[in-house]
């Protein structure tokens, strides 16, 4: 692999890793297919629900990086753009540490509207703007500060990485979430998830800063 293949395979690692991550987090909703599947004592319900969590979770994804897609247009800009978004989602993770409340608007969406309650969750955590410098890193990867590119050139290529970033991530979420509420509801029980519930804001909110930090120096880098 080249020397600059490296680089890239590495934002598309951290794209994967934090998709599972998000899986694996209850708080990304994972429990409530459980309880689906366990209302309707079918396993189609639970499948059903994780498409609806999933649809919601990509959803956020690509709404959050939708801006800064279309800013991609700005090359003379395109390192700032990287830096002051690796610094937004410093601020935010710091932000969740201090202040770990949930805000108070996710208690008003009803479970049942999973894709909904879904994309609310996806935003409020920030999970969406993790991958903002991820997604910026893998832009300036692929050679999209050429300047001789037509500027609808660009932009439709950063909206296909936009959906590619936000479909590679889903589909990592889906995967581990949905093993694990399939391992819950089939073999483990509830028992499972009260024995060993625990609680991933600290550690959200610390990655956040560390994906963060990392995308600051990958920034500074190229």
């Amino acid at each position: 692999m080249t020397a600059e293949g490296w680089p890239r395979l590495g934002l598309w690692l951290a794209i994967l890793a934090s998709g599972l991550y998000h899986g694996l987090n209850p708080a990304m909703g994972w429990p409530l297919a459980v309880s689906n599947g366990l209302l309707q004592r079918r396993a189609r319900a639970l499948f059903a629900a994780l498409l609806y969590l999933a649809a919601g979770h990509v959803l956020a994804m690509f709404v959050v990086m939708l801006p800064f897609a279309m800013l991609a247009i700005l090359l003379e800009w395109q390192r700032a753009i990287q830096v002051g978004a690796s610094l937004l989602v410093i601020a935010f993770g710091a932000c969740l540490l201090i202040r770990r409340r949930h805000p108070r608007i996710l208690a008003r969406i009803p479970p049942t509207r999973l894709a909904l309650w879904s994309f609310a969750i996806a935003i409020a955590h920030g999970a969406g703007l993790m991958l903002v410098p991820i997604y910026l890193g893998l832009c300036r990867s692929y050679g999209m500060d050429h300047a001789h590119r037509a500027a609808q050139t660009l932009i439709d290529d950063s909206l296909r990485m936009a959906l590619l970033v936000s479909a590679v991530h889903g589909a990592a979420m889906l995967a581990a979430g949905g093993l694990l509420a399939w391992l819950v509801y089939r073999y483990l029980g509830l028992k499972f998830v009260s024995r060993s519930w625990f609680n991933l804001d600290a550690l959200w909110a610390s990655s956040l800063i560390v994906v963060g930090a990392i995308a600051l120096t990958n920034a500074g880098i190229h």
